[in-house]
């Protein structure tokens, strides 16, 4: 089993605004930096998670302004969380159920990564495709997700 700690981006790299920045500020630093999402912060201590989704759903469906609109009036918050060592098909069970894209990392409760749906479809896709097909197909995905 492959634990989720191997592809999560750890915290250190994580892009994160202030509370009060304005949604068309985050959208900008998403834009320039590729993202799809950024942390969101109350002094030093994470408090949510905005995403492509957020904007669509919470802004521009009800018709707020992003100028003026805080990014915490529009952020997913709490962040759901996995324990490190699960399994990557653990993340995956679980980003369904939920139907989120982005699953916090946690070590001892505490947010020490973020893994996304992006990064579960790279991990299938840096499987050899040898390794799936014939007999050892089943082993190999066993060991990557935790079962087959």
């Amino acid at each position: 089993m492959v634990p989720v700690k191997s592809f999560m981006v750890p915290a250190d790299k994580f892009v994160v605004v202030n509370c009060e920045t304005s949604v068309r500020r985050a959208s900008e630093i998403m834009r320039d930096r590729r993202i799809g999402s950024v942390f969101v912060a109350r002094g030093k201590e994470i408090v949510g998670i905005l995403t492509e989704t957020d904007f669509a759903r919470r802004l521009v469906a009800v018709g707020l302004d992003a100028d003026q609109t805080p990014v915490e009036q529009i952020m997913s918050a709490p962040i759901l969380k996995i324990e490190e060592n699960k399994g990557l098909l653990d993340a995956s069970d679980l980003m369904a159920r939920k139907r989120i894209r982005h699953l916090g990392v946690s070590r001892d409760g505490e947010l020490v990564g973020v893994i996304s749906v992006r990064d579960l479809v790279v991990s299938v896709a840096n499987i050899p495709r040898k390794w799936i097909t014939g007999a050892a197909g089943k082993h190999i995905l066993a060991q990557i997700y935790g079962r087959a």
